[in-house]
This record gives structure tokens, sequence and C-alpha cells, in this order.
């Protein structure tokens, strides 16, 4: 979720408002709405301002890994430090379960053709970002009955690939979407997952699945008061059918 949607300029403005008020100001992540590859030239602007304001800045990215393989060079040449990429299973009929559709390149796959593209690309373009410097944390939403089992595979995976940490989160089922019915997952749950995986590798137990716009930290976010835009319904960033629809 999001109060608004920011042009690149207007992003920049936003972190000089912020910078001043919030003395240890030192990361800027792009995390939707919608994903942060699905519109590129406009990301990418938002970076090159924002780097202009403070060349000490640190960069992070979330993105579903659709067009990584596409953007990861400039992504690397740009400074971005960190990249979280959502892969939620390797097993590509598990994935036409989690993904209504993929729009590649102007087309529309459906089921596991959609996920297998999906697959390939998140692998590629995570191996490239390790090799070259970018610290990559995978997270995984963890749904139950879906893609529960395979979460230890994943993670697995991801470490062969060269990430730095794995953040499996619990499902918030989202009105519209196509899990609003699935039962949220639960704390225990969670945490006897994240016990199993952290024998394979290092998991992260803090995330708060903050909203896209949060500023602060984990337990105080001040978004509410740099808020630019007229009091409006917030933008539901899991409808912003960019790149990969049903977005977790």
């Amino acid at each position: 979720m999001t109060s608004e949607v920011l042009t690149p300029e207007a992003a920049r403005d936003k972190f000089l408002l912020v910078r001043e008020k919030v003395s240890h100001l030192s990361v800027v992540g792009i995390a939707g709405p919608g994903d942060a590859l699905a519109n590129w030239e406009t990301t990418r602007r938002t970076i090159e301002l924002v780097q202009e304001a403070d060349p000490e800045v640190i960069f992070c990215l979330s993105t579903n890994g659709l067009m990584l393989p596409d953007y990861a060079r400039e992504i690397v040449e740009l400074g971005v430090r960190h990249v979280t990429v959502t892969v939620n299973g390797l097993d590509i009929h598990t994935g036409s379960r989690i993904y209504r559709h993929v729009n590649y390149r102007g087309k529309v796959y459906r089921g596991a053709a959609g996920a297998e593209i999906l697959l390939h690309n998140q692998q590629k373009g995570i191996r490239y970002l390790s090799r070259n410097g970018v610290l990559v944390k995978v997270n995984i939403v963890m749904v139950k009955g879906v893609n529960d089992a395979g979460i230890p595979k994943v993670v697995r995976w991801a470490k062969e690939l060269g990430a730095f940490i794995t953040n499996i989160m619990p499902l918030v089922p989202a009105p519209g979407s196509i899990f609003q019915d699935y039962a949220p997952t639960g704390a225990a749950e969670l945490d006897r997952m994240r016990d199993l995986c952290g024998q394979d590798m290092r998991q992260m137990r803090h995330c708060k699945q903050c909203r896209a716009d949060a500023i602060g930290l984990l337990d105080k976010d001040r978004s509410r008061e740099f808020d630019t835009a007229p009091a409006e319904p917030a933008v539901d960033c899991s409808r912003a059918d960019k790149a990969v629809a049903a977005n977790l």
C-alpha cells in the first residue's frame, strides 16, 4: 500500500524534505507501486536525481525479478547496493497458482508458461547481481497449502545463487486478490519455517511488511508527517498490473 505515486522530481523533492527532519536518513528504497523495473526509465531517473542531491545515500530496489536480466547491468552501474527479489516458488505449477499471468515484452503468458519465464529471469538476475557486488535479499511469501512445502528449496536455491539472506513473510490476504479467502499465515508456523530454513541460510526475522512509502524506523513510521497528496484512499500496489499480476 502507498498513499501517493510520485514522479522522479517529486520523489527527489520529498527526499530533500524528509532529510531536513530525519537526521539519520541513509537509505532510499523504491518498492512500488507495482514493480520497480516495469517502468525502469522512471525508476532510473528517480535514482539519478536523488543521487545528485545526496551522493552518499544508499539505494535499494524491490522487484519480482521479471525484468532483472534487462536492467541488472544498469542497476550495478548506478551503484544500487541492495536489491530484494520476491521468489515464491521454484515449481512452475506452484507458480501458476500464485500468478494469474505474466506480461512479458508485450505478450501475456498464463499458467506454467508464465511461471517458467519468471523463474528463469529471477535466477539469471539474482546470479548477475550477486556476482557483481549487489547484496540480494530474497523475499518469500508463505502461502499455506500452496508453496509452503517448497520454501526450504527456494532458500537453498537463493543461497547457491549468491543471495545473502532470505525473508519468509506471512500471507496477509488482501480484499480483491486471488488469495482473499486464504487463511493468514500464523506466527508459530512462520517461525517454524524460519527455524528450519535457518539451518541452511541466514533468515530475516524483523520484517514488519512496511508500506511502500514508509519513512523512519521499523517501529516508528513517520510517513504521515510528509504526505503531500490530498487525503484519498491509498493506492493498492498489489493491483498495479505493470509486470506480473497478483503480485504479493
